[in-house]
């Protein structure tokens, strides 16, 4: 069954099974939609590259998902419900430019607020929780690190101490806004690792992502986005340099690239 099979399959998005439905979503500014009757439904245990020009939407498609952008309309359901009920199943990833880095935290206090909601407001931080938080800092190379304010850490030191304030929450599903963007390469071959491990543990993720030469090497499906959902399910049958073409219009450089990244990728198969 294919994706858009599936998703007519899963018409109201109650299935349990199904990490995320989303149906006819819409997100306006000023009465000029951003994003235009987005529809899609995320299989259980994939990793999902959201691929797209400048101003498609993507950004905006996943703070719409998690009700942090108002939405003129649709429905959005995480494990068949609305997503305030399934909150505790998601973890987030902001880009790092949304981010106050001069707020006088350290990294292992960022982590710990990924357990807030298992804590509970107003309530003393235990000494479970910050091994928890440890644990996490540990998992992406951060443990020396930890009481180190974050403006003071690098761009993919910072990077690291929100997967992990992630990984700490242990989600089922979660969303990552660019998390490769303008990281080393030490840091980008850690997310990648630790990306693997999540869909060896049946987990799912919808990753916003700007580098098309990689997408066949980091992604089990792919969202092709441009205001509407260009094309959307495995990624050796949706990234064509047709569908690339229809979403990102003229770029041909871009296209280039990503042709010769699927060729590669292909002779390697």
């Amino acid at each position: 069954m294919n994706a858009q099979a599936r998703h007519a399959a899963n018409l109201n998005g109650d299935d349990p099974k199904v990490p995320l439905s989303v149906h006819d979503l819409t997100v306006a500014y000023h009465r000029k939609p951003v994003i235009w009757d987005v529809g899609f439904d995320a299989a259980p245990g994939q990793l999902i590259g959201v691929v797209g020009p400048n101003g498609a939407g993507k950004s905006t498609l996943l703070r719409a998902i998690l009700g942090l952008t108002p939405k003129a309309s649709g429905r959005v359901r995480v494990f068949g419900k609305p997503y305030r009920e399934n909150r505790g199943r998601v973890g987030y990833v902001p880009q790092r430019e949304s981010v106050d880095w001069d707020f006088p935290i350290d990294a292992l206090d960022v982590v710990t607020m990924g357990l807030y909601r298992q804590i509970g407001w107003l309530r003393r931080v235990r000494a479970e929780h910050r091994e928890r938080a440890m644990a996490a800092l540990e998992r992406v190379g951060m443990a020396d690190l930890a009481k180190r304010q974050i403006s003071q850490l690098s761009g993919g030191q910072q990077q690291r101490t929100f997967l992990a304030r992630a990984l700490v929450q242990d989600a089922d599903l979660y969303f990552m806004d660019e998390p490769f963007a303008a990281v080393d390469a030490a840091t980008e071959a850690a997310i990648v690792e630790l990306l693997r491990d999540m869909r060896a543990q049946g987990k799912t993720a919808l990753v916003v992502h700007h580098d098309l030469q990689t997408v066949p090497d980091y992604f089990d499906s792919v969202l092709l986005l441009n205001m509407r959902v260009v094309a959307h399910g495995p990624v050796e049958e949706v990234f064509t340099p047709e569908n690339l073409q229809k979403t990102y219009g003229g770029r041909l450089t871009l296209l280039d690239e990503a042709t010769e990244a699927m060729r590669r990728r292909e002779r390697a198969l």
